[in-house]
């Protein structure tokens, strides 16, 4: 068998992590987190980061490995991941890959491109402008420097935004005009399984989910992380409506209804990004019956 990766991607809250630990135990393998929140030690509740039985049952790589004041990004996940697999593909020729973070599936699956250098003055005027004017200033300047890429970036995820920013300014180029989307050669080979749910049950899912969130101790984990706010690991679901109703903006009652719309936004929009893919066979994960014969042949072709 050739040594070969198995990515499940798929909506938050649809169930991958259960069906990647049933898949794990049948094979004998091992699992990658791919959600780059979870990385965060601090991050546990918000997060729905494997629990401690979870994580007895297989061993998970790439979870709770990181402070919330760490630097970590896209290029250092993926050569992370790059430079595990060996050891992990020594002792079975199959690994998981696994969690909802597009772009840092992606850069495993199929390579960054590589960007030029920048200018640090430039970098610390849109950091500047970051704190004078906040993200809309960033999002008005993107708009106008690189409207392609305003149109497909996270733009409630400001590093993202200034990276943009400093590459079209520095170069005199748009940031989209880095991004080749060519493919990257791997010594291993990639098998999608997406996982999907009917959009009225993932939407309950991740309802019941989120209060599961509040019943485990969120608001309490939200509260422990106040002093770390202006952190990018913290500008993420579940935390920004916390932090609101911990400032006495809103209610907590306002808050939950807040992360469960947020939720499910963020499901919709990693839904649109992974229907591009058309290397991804889809299972509904409700029923995993049909997902281990598929990955059996699959492995044996």
């Amino acid at each position: 068998m050739n040594n070969t990766l198995i990515v499940l991607p798929g909506p938050t809250g649809v169930g991958k992590t259960a069906v990647a630990i049933e898949l794990a135990l049948r094979l004998g393998c091992e699992i990658i987190s791919c959600d780059s929140r979870q990385f965060y030690r601090e991050m546990r509740i918000g997060t729905a980061a494997p629990d401690e039985e979870q994580l007895a049952l297989v061993k998970h790589h790439f979870i709770g490995f990181l402070s919330v004041r760490d630097y970590y990004s896209i290029s250092l996940f993926e050569r992370d991941v790059l430079a595990i697999l060996p050891s992990l593909f020594s002792k079975c020729p199959v690994a998981i890959m696994t969690g909802g973070s597009m772009l840092y599936m992606d850069a495993v699956c199929r390579g960054l491109d590589d960007m030029p250098d920048t200018d640090p003055a430039v970098r610390q005027k849109f950091i500047d402008m970051y704190h004078r004017e906040g993200i809309g200033g960033l999002r008005l300047a993107l708009k106008l420097l690189d409207p392609d890429h305003y149109a497909k970036v996270d733009l409630h995820n400001p590093r993202r935004v200034m990276r943009a920013l400093e590459i079209s300014e520095s170069t005199g180029k748009p940031y989209s005009s880095f991004l080749t989307s060519i493919q990257k050669e791997r010594d291993f080979r990639i098998l999608k399984a997406g996982l999907t749910r009917e959009r009225p049950e993932l939407y309950r899912r991740i309802d019941e989910r989120v209060e599961r969130m509040i019943e485990a101790g969120l608001e309490g984990e939200v509260a422990s992380l106040k002093m770390h706010r202006g952190l990018n690991a913290l500008n993420t679901v579940g935390y920004r409506e916390m932090f609101m109703y911990l400032d006495g903006e809103i209610t907590r009652e306002q808050a939950i209804a807040l992360i469960k719309r947020n939720t499910r936004r963020y499901a919709r929009r990693q839904i649109t990004w992974w229907n591009r893919d058309k290397g991804i066979k889809w299972f509904d994960a409700g029923n995993r019956e049909m997902i281990m014969p598929w990955v059996d042949s699959q492995l044996v072709s």
